[in-house]
């Protein structure tokens, strides 16, 4: 630092507490008033499912290192141990919302509009015969109550799967057992009776009709629990001579027997019990990961894994739900007689999703490519797709026609392994080359190219984006896309992928910021270049929209430019490890993060450049895993036709105060409030265009949106 100290507070808020912090703002959106029922109740299953993905990550990597005895502290300055502590008390905050949030607001509400949720205690004598039939049907039959005692030892408890611990005695003995029984994944949660919007929890089902699982004995009670293991991969010592995809396959199986992290359990279950399970599962690790203790158990209401209530929010009931959204095609595609070839060939194309039709936009690029008979190749990147996809088809359909297809299978996907191997076994199956990256790297970033036999010359086309090709979340993310023949675009993508499928230390790049090659670098070159306008006294300007800020050298730089002048803005949907605010430290970076009816996924920068800005769109939020550990590519937007879109975009998140949070210097947050001005939201849709201008007239109704959150 240069100037000034942060004497009182550490330069750097954490990490993990401020991806706490990301999913407190999620879960308010369920507390939240203005949003409809099923939408609020869409909230807390999100909210559950995220907290699920952070113990099996981040909460297991603390735990080794405190087993391991590492002493280094994180850039805020607290050990692991500290962090763990900290962790917890948020969590336990944030639980006790819940339950104040779902049983005394959410549920109620719904049942007073005929959405009912019920215990077995509540149904009457007809609505008893009718789940009865249900469970003798579809639910006996799969059922397998397993004993444990001295010839049955405990049984394995697989990741985030629901169970149920039943105490039995014998009656002719006088002995007491302990048994577990799974709660099928492959049966609906809730089990519908009545009308068509009641249900009874499939746990309570099994639990009133154990007798039939144990005949002739006592059951004396019975409480749910769930486990959650570490499920990040490691591929860290992997030898590069090893297969992959052997690998990757290997790891995918042997995480479902790895390290318990946390054991939740229903609030009334018996202290003796809960010390049952703890214990079982304590003697499963082995003596060189962390034991677990009383501190690892969580109690967690009387329903368990609330990521189940998704199926209850999606419940077509239209005055519960948000107005449905369709999306648009793209004014430049609209002329059905017209190639996109050309389109691209005429102008670079910007899209925006989801108010870009997805469809009509890059899986048309792609199935154009693979008809045209000059397309001559065409190469792409797969981080994540959804499971009817064009895209795939496209892919194929490619191959078979002749044409060279290369697809960089990116196996490390977190919670998508195991479906990118199928995909991966598919594409090759149909005669496309298939790479999987290095093993030390994921290819993070979204990029295809297409090569294309013209009249004058072979062309490249490219499309560049900020999210994944993938048709489900492009309706639910905002994200970028941009097609452009560029020759120095299309080179250096060509060198990217040759980089990827090959051996390669390219590190120069024309157009691209790519990392881990040289992307952090031309960032804080970008940083410091308005850091040196401002202290010439030409002003300096910095707006940047991503899903995190977290690099410590790209904050610095950051806090650098501050004291330098330089204007900062950064919307940051999640994590922000910067602390803004702080006199001569940071008092020109303000920092807002926006919740609301779509995931914000898109990435954009503008760097003030003197009066002539520069934009930059791509795969890369700023931090360290980005940087170092991901491939990412980032292209400058320099058609000046587009920017004014950009700009646009960026003034409407800049003015949201229905669904912005500003970061504070002390890292919380506090939500803006229109108050008597004029309502400004970056999810109405219905008053903007896709780039977030006003229309000219907008409707006279304020209609809150379909929200939506998950992870990366």
């Amino acid at each position: 630092m240069t100037a000034g100290t942060l004497t009182a507070v550490p330069q750097f808020l954490n990490r993990e507490l401020s991806w706490l912090a990301f999913n407190a703002r999620v879960l308010h959106e369920a507390f939240d008033e203005r949003n409809r029922l099923l939408e609020r109740l869409k909230f807390i299953a999100i909210h559950s499912t995220n907290l699920d993905e952070f113990y099996m990550v981040r909460i297991a990597g603390l735990r080794r290192q405190v087993r391991a005895g590492v002493v280094q502290a994180s850039p805020d300055g607290l050990m692991p141990s500290e962090q763990l502590t900290a962790i917890a008390r948020q969590v336990t905050e944030q639980l006790a919302a819940v339950q104040i949030c779902l049983y005394q607001q959410v549920l109620p509400a719904l049942a007073a509009r005929g959405v009912r949720l019920v215990s077995m205690a509540d149904l009457t004598p007809a609505e008893w015969l009718t789940v009865d039939s249900f469970f003798e049907s579809q639910v006996f039959p799969i059922l397998t109550p397993l004993a444990v005692d001295p010839g049955h030892p405990f049984p394995y408890i697989s990741n985030l799967s629901l169970s149920l611990a039943v105490e039995i005695r014998d009656p002719v003995k006088g002995v007491e057992h302990f048994a577990r029984v799974k709660v099928p994944k492959s049966l609906p949660r809730w089990v519908p009776f009545g009308r068509s919007s009641e249900f009874v929890p499939l746990e309570q089902l099994i639990g009133a009709n154990l007798g039939a699982l144990f005949p002739g004995m006592e059951i004396m009670g019975w409480h749910a629990f769930r486990v959650t293991r570490y499920s990040d991969l490691d591929l860290a010592a992997t030898d590069e001579s090893e297969d992959l995809l052997e690998m990757v396959e290997q790891q995918v199986f042997e995480r479902r027997f790895s390290e318990v992290v946390r054991l939740e359990v229903q609030n009334t279950m018996p202290a003796h019990l809960r010390s049952l399970l703890l214990e079982e599962l304590r003697d499963e690790q082995t003596a060189e990961l962390p034991s677990l203790t009383e501190h690892d158990v969580q109690d967690a209401g009387s329903l368990l894994d609330l990521g189940d209530l998704m199926s209850v929010a999606t419940l077509d009931i239209p005055d519960l739900r948000d107005t449905p959204f369709t999306a648009s095609v793209a004014t430049e595609l609209r002329d059905p007689h017209r190639s996109i070839f050309d389109v691209i060939r005429e102008r670079d194309l910007l899209v925006h999703h989801p108010f870009d039709s997805f469809t009509a936009s890059i899986e048309h690029f792609l199935d154009a490519a693979a008809e045209d008979p000059n397309v001559l190749a065409i190469k792409l990147t797969l981080y994540r797709t959804s499971g009817d996809t064009a895209i795939v088809r496209a892919l194929t359909d490619a191959a078979q026609r002749g044409k060279q297809v290369a697809v960089l299978v990116e196996l490390q996907a977190r919670g998508d392994e195991a479906n990118n191997i199928s995909w991966a076994r598919t594409l090759e199956s149909a005669g496309v080359h298939v790479a999987y990256g290095l093993a030390g790297l994921k290819t993070h970033t979204k990029v295809a190219l297409v090569v294309r036999r013209e009249t004058d010359a072979i062309r490249r086309y490219v499309h560049i984006g900020t999210g994944n090709y993938n048709s489900k979340t492009a309706r639910l993310y905002t994200d970028f896309g941009l097609f452009t023949c560029s020759p120095s675009v299309g080179a250096d993508v060509s060198d990217l992928f040759n980089s990827l499928t090959g051996y390669s230390r390219q590190r120069l790049y024309r157009k691209l910021l790519v990392a881990p090659s040289n992307m952090r670098q031309r960032v804080i070159e970008l940083i410091d270049r308005e850091a040196a306008f401002a202290r010439a006294g030409r002003g300096g300007r910095i707006v940047a929209k991503m899903n995190a800020v977290a690099d410590t050298e790209t904050i610095e730089a950051l806090y650098r430019a501050s004291q330098a002048g330089v204007s900062i803005d950064l919307i940051v949907r999640g994590i922000c490890c910067l602390r803004p605010g702080v006199p001569n430290i940071s008092d020109n970076v303000r920092v807002i993060s926006i919740i609301g009816r779509f995931l914000e996924h898109s990435r954009l920068w503008r760097f003030g450049n003197c009066g002539v800005p520069e934009y930059y769109i791509g795969s890369a939020d700023w931090m360290a895993r980005n940087f170092d550990r991901r491939v990412e590519a980032v292209v400058p937007v320099e058609d000046p036709a587009l920017h004014p879109r950009l700009d646009a975009l960026l003034e409407t998140c800049l003015s949201d105060n229905i669904g912005a949070w500003e970061l504070r210097e002390n890292g919380t947050y506090r939500q803006r409030h229109p108050g008597t001005d004029p309502e400004r939201s970056t999810h109405i849709v219905c008053q903007r265009d896709s780039w977030g201008r006003i229309l000219p007239e907008p409707p006279p109704v304020r209609t809150v949106e379909l929200r939506e959150q998950a992870a990366d």
